[in-house]
């Protein structure tokens, strides 16, 4: 904490409070990042959802469009990168741009979503493992055994050093696509029944009711390329690479599920998609797989399937380790999660309290297992979607939130005529993803697949609302209190610099 004492300024001194720089290189930030967009998970899961439950043909254009509105959102942000270095990055921009207040509550919404979206994944990643063992090897496993054993290898790994969670991340992430594009050439090379189509690019094929929801639940599938300016103090070039790795990363995601979700509407045929979505679900993917390449193949795939939620839930992870890290560095959180392993230089104590939140939530899903009665399912696939949903919907507002906050900053600086049209950008891209942030809590119902009425689809919805809150009042209160450390928050390694560059009679005088 920075309240004007000398043991609150020593918190910004001293190695264990920074995060080791020059340990990720531009491979290894580009793989840690898509590694988060879990490419195969999205394929074989939100895919068949959105054709399935939402009757979206269009998808691959859903997906263009999103590409684009995202791609906005990136012109100011990546700019915004090369002006704040800080693994808070949200919150980071956030207060730079609206004050310490606003950044406050973002740096509380960020720790929310990241670390629901993370959770939510060990819950479907025990659920698949349990299938597979019981399909391969004739064995009845619990899903929350695999979960919890994730959670365990999942906290070794994040208190080790960043560059072998790159390499982890990697080589998971290319077998991955690989496996997927394998797919899509099939998918091309050997078409349904009618032929090679571009139907699902037809605007038409976007109307109905279901289009805000599909825009909920696809923008989600993005969510990971907006994490490099986390890892900018570990970079060797943040000015540079961070900003390349976004764009490289908005690129690859939108085209890779572009051609993705056509080749599922090409294999199945335009008019057959949505049927036979509804009918497989999840099991769309391996379904066209296996009609092509064997059931071998598809064996592998599913392997594959499971490993690329590891890469996923490890990505998230260290995403949360280092929002926390940032926060207790800045007196957000206590100051011991302020701290780096002093042999690796990872963030040691924010991983750790985020692996004993993950714990606790598994646990009280776990206990719950085969409640309601009739339904062994519920609780784990209640962990995915309520969490995921949570997760995303609090990206969307931060993304939002970043966007005005990357106008104001520049603004400010007297550098809003040569930032210009990126400022444009960004105001297009503050009210497009408004909108679907809009249209993501009027239909949360509808994602969660709950009753009309259900309390659901305000309570889910309400708990990044009460973070956003919690985080103003907490602001507020520390601004009028503790001046200080209100003004620091944003300021990351910059207020240590500060602090460092002052005088020692100034120090004594402070003490």
């Amino acid at each position: 904490m920075a309240t004007g004492t000398a043991h609150e300024i020593s918190t910004f001194k001293g190695q264990g409070r920074r995060l080791r720089a020059d340990r990720l290189g531009m491979p290894g930030l580009l793989l840690s990042v898509l590694a988060a967009s879990a490419p195969l998970m999205v394929v074989a899961g939100v895919m068949p959802t959105t054709f399935g439950v939402m009757g979206m043909i269009g998808q691959p254009l859903l997906f263009v469009i999103l590409g684009v509105v995202l791609a906005l959102f990136g012109f100011g942000y990546a700019e915004m990168s090369r002006h704040v270095h800080n693994a808070g990055a949200f919150y980071a921009y956030i207060a730079r741009g609206l004050g310490g207040t606003a950044g406050t509550a973002a740096s509380l919404v960020a720790l929310v979503a990241y670390s629901a979206l993370q959770v939510g994944v060990f819950g479907i990643f025990g659920y698949e493992v349990s299938n597979i063992a019981a399909r391969h090897f004739d064995a009845t496993l619990a899903w929350w055994i695999p979960s919890l054993g994730a959670v365990v290898i999942v906290a070794v790994l994040g208190w080790l050093k960043i560059d072998l969670n790159a390499k982890v991340l990697g080589v998971l992430l290319l077998v991955e696509c690989a496996m997927v594009i394998a797919f899509d050439i099939a998918g091309f090379t050997r078409p349904g029944a009618e032929g090679v189509s571009l139907h699902a690019f037809d605007p038409a094929t976007l109307s109905g009711a279901g289009l805000g929801t599909a825009l909920c639940f696809c923008i989600a599938a993005f969510v990971g390329f907006e994490q490099a300016p986390v890892y900018a103090e570990e970079t060797s070039r943040p000015n540079v690479l961070v900003a390349r790795v976004m764009f490289l990363a908005v690129g690859f995601v939108a085209l890779f599920f572009v051609v993705s979700s056509w080749a599922l509407t090409v294999a199945a045929g335009p008019s057959a998609i949505v049927g036979t979505a509804q009918k497989e679900g999840p099991n769309l993917l391996f379904l066209l797989t296996e009609a092509r390449y064997g059931p071998a193949f598809t064996d592998v795939m599913h392997v594959f399937y499971v490993t690329g939620m590891f890469a996923a839930m490890l990505s998230f992870h260290n995403v949360v380790a280092r929002y926390a890290f940032a926060m207790g560095r800045e007196g957000l959180l206590p100051p011991a999660l302020g701290r780096t392993n002093a042999a690796s230089g990872a963030p040691a104590y924010g991983s750790l309290l985020q692996s004993a939140v993950a714990l606790v939530v598994v646990v009280l899903f776990a206990v719950t297992d085969g409640h309601p009665v009739g339904d062994p399912t519920a609780p784990v696939l209640h962990l995915f979607t309520w969490m995921g949903n949570i997760g995303a919907l609090g990206i969307i507002v931060l993304m939002a939130a970043a966007s005005v906050a990357v106008i104001a900053f520049f603004v400010r600086r007297g550098a809003g005529r040569a930032q210009a049209w990126r400022l444009l950008a960004s105001a297009v891209a503050a009210v497009a993803l408004l909108v679907i942030a809009a249209f993501t809590v009027k239909d949360f119902g509808v994602l969660l697949g709950a009753d009309p009425g259900s309390a659901l689809s305000w309570i889910l919805p309400g708990i990044i609302g009460a973070a956003a809150v919690a985080g103003i009042v907490y602001g507020l209160v520390l601004k009028s209190v503790r001046p200080a450390l209100h003004a620091r928050i944003g300021l990351g390694n910059e207020a240590f610099q500060l602090e460092k560059a002052s005088d020692a009679p100034k120090h004594a005088r402070v003490r």
